[in-house]
């Protein structure tokens, strides 16, 4: 297995990005690219955060002020959602340690979820979530990889009404399930965010979830776009095409978050971190422009070819 840092390493005895190794762009001069709730209209911009493993450090002090300076530059280059849940082990706790560090949090877009069974054990638990992030009101929850989905969907719907939450979600991953989740997206209209698995080399998704994300009027959320980081074991050693300019994208983080990005059906994908050096390399992939369906056709031939 190879870094991104021993990627960009190799990458720059080849010449390339010694100007510009992290691929930023000037954000003070360029919009965000953002994406519209369908359910509501309103827009978030399209990388957010995933906190799967990274945040999950318990009371380490230095990890902790890694993930602080983390957290500033992610809401310094414009993002908003962070997703998390209990499931995670302390996570939602080192969020809420994170967030009272950091004076602007205003663009936040919490999201968690609820993975429990029962109808007390959920509410308990959603409880503890607002706690420990310190915020009185999530943005959405969502059920963690459909556990008793029905329950809590009952409880969310009457938390949405009541103002104690926003959006009510659904998830799941590594590609599991997906005829129950597509079910329940037919059948549910409660449901206003879908969150799975979706990246260049794991392209099911394409087949059924985001037509019928798009056709039901969902938001989608993106998990796995890295597919756990193994995607850049593929490119490892491989320099980016030249053509990855044309769509504004100078490093393979990029290159795969445009990608999941320019899709029409795909709200926000969150990558997860553990370094600042690759949240800004992530972040980058928030601005510029995108690849359009004939580049990324083109995209998706030369990774299989790799």
């Amino acid at each position: 297995m190879i870094s991104r840092r021993t990627l960009i390493q190799l990458f720059g005895s080849l010449g390339i990005y010694i100007a510009n190794p992290f691929g930023l762009i000037n954000t003070a001069t360029t919009s965000p690219i953002l994406r519209n709730i369908p359910k509501s209209g309103e827009s978030i911009p399209a990388i957010g955060m995933g906190t799967w493993l990274t945040f999950g450090i318990g009371g380490d002090v230095a990890a902790r002020q890694i993930r602080v300076k983390i957290l500033q530059e992610f809401f310094k280059k414009g993002g908003a959602m962070i997703d998390s849940s209990p499931m995670y082990g302390t996570s939602e706790e080192v969020i809420g340690h994170c967030l009272k560090q950091i004076k602007d949090t205003d663009n936040l877009f919490a999201a968690t979820k609820v993975w429990t069974t029962g109808w007390q054990a959920g509410i308990r638990q959603m409880l503890r979530s607002q706690h420990r992030w310190g915020i009185k009101v999530f943005d959405l929850i969502q059920i963690h990889n459909l556990l008793d989905w029905e329950v809590h969907l009952e409880t969310l719907e009457g938390w949405k009404a009541e103002g104690r939450i926003r959006y009510i979600g659904i998830t799941t991953s590594h590609g599991r399930r997906h005829d129950e989740l597509q079910q329940i997206l037919k059948h549910e209209d409660a449901i206003d965010f879908v969150q799975f698995t979706y990246n260049i080399e794991d392209r099911e998704a394409e087949q059924y979830l985001l037509p019928l994300a798009t056709e039901r009027k969902i938001a989608v959320i993106i998990n796995r776009p890295f597919q756990a980081g193994n995607l850049f074991n593929s490119v490892q050693g491989k320099p980016l095409p030249a053509w990855a300019s044309e769509f504004d994208c100078q490093n393979w983080a990029q290159f795969f978050l445009k990608f999941i990005i320019s899709h029409p059906a795909v709200t926000c994908a969150i990558p997860a971190t553990s370094r600042v050096d690759h949240m800004q390399q992530n972040m980058g992939a928030l601005y510029g422009r995108l690849p359009d369906a004939k580049t990324r056709q083109k995209m998706i031939k030369l990774f299989v070819s790799l």
